[in-house]
């Protein structure tokens, strides 16, 4: 199977985007791509409002994306908002990660929200409670999303679910040590869980000459594939970019021969 990872950066206006989505979804339609997959906050850029633009999953921003999906027989998969609960009369929206295509229709809500590095996800978005998996011609997918991918029992459950990949979208904050980070940390999650990590982030704004908003955090690029094994297959630097990928099924079952931590895990 063919995969794609979309390195952008999103802005405030919904349609700009969607126009990055679609000539992404293309090129990576034509490059042989099953999947292609964008970063975390494709629908608004953090640092921007997300209330006034969060919406359904039948909206008109996910109708959108979902109608390229089927113009160019691909599934995609991408960061939007969606409205969340009102907390002590605070409406909040929910941090959504959609999934569609042929064949495939699903969302992931994010459950470890960025409460970090002096910006706190919380105060305004709802936590999500449950692992999604969702399957492509056989092989099946696991979800998660930026800040989730400090945490090893997320990856491992998606593992134990049946993927033999793991989707990792993130709007990355910048700051000393934090690419490092990054890279180790999805190195880490495909050797915890045996599985395919295909990290793709939001480019870096100094790429192309933007200043970041704040302490939102806005994107450091270096979407990476990662193999079963913790080897960097493929990576971007900084700039905005498309990546592919070919996943073979077999080398997930050759890494959980040899290195069977699933099997030998102890659950406490």
């Amino acid at each position: 199977m063919r995969v794609a990872l979309a390195q952008i950066i999103t802005g405030r206006e919904l349609d700009q985007n969607l126009d990055l989505v679609r000539d992404y979804t293309g090129k990576a339609k034509a490059g042989g791509a099953d999947l292609v997959v964008f970063p975390e906050a494709t629908m608004r850029a953090f640092g921007h409002s997300l209330l006034d633009i969060a919406e359904p999953l039948d909206g008109p921003w996910a109708s959108e994306v979902r109608a390229i999906a089927a113009e160019e027989g691909i599934v995609i998969a991408a960061g939007m908002f969606t409205p969340g609960a009102s907390d002590a009369g605070a409406a909040k929206v929910r941090n959504t990660l959609l999934v569609t295509g042929p064949g495939v229709e699903g969302s992931y809500d994010k459950i470890h929200l960025y409460d970090a590095f002096g910006f706190a996800e919380s105060d305004t978005v709802d936590a999500g409670t449950k692992p999604v998996t969702f399957d492509v011609d056989g092989v099946t997918f696991g979800l998660a999303t930026c800040y989730d991918v400090r945490f090893p029992d997320l990856f491992t459950e998606n593992a134990e679910r049946g993927a033999l990949v793991n989707i990792v979208c993130a709007s990355w904050g910048a700051g000393p040590g934090k690419v490092d980070q990054w890279k180790l940390l999805a190195r880490a999650r495909a050797v915890d869980s045996t599985t395919y990590v295909l990290a793709c982030g939001q480019g870096d704004p100094a790429s192309v000459g933007l200043e970041a908003k704040g302490s939102a955090p806005t994107g450091v690029g270096h979407s990476a594939v990662v193999s079963p094994f913790g080897e960097v297959l493929q990576e971007l630097e900084g700039a905005p970019g498309l990546l592919f990928a070919d996943l073979d099924p077999a080398v997930v079952r050759d890494a959980r021969t040899k290195l069977p931590v699933l099997a030998n895990r102890h659950k406490f």
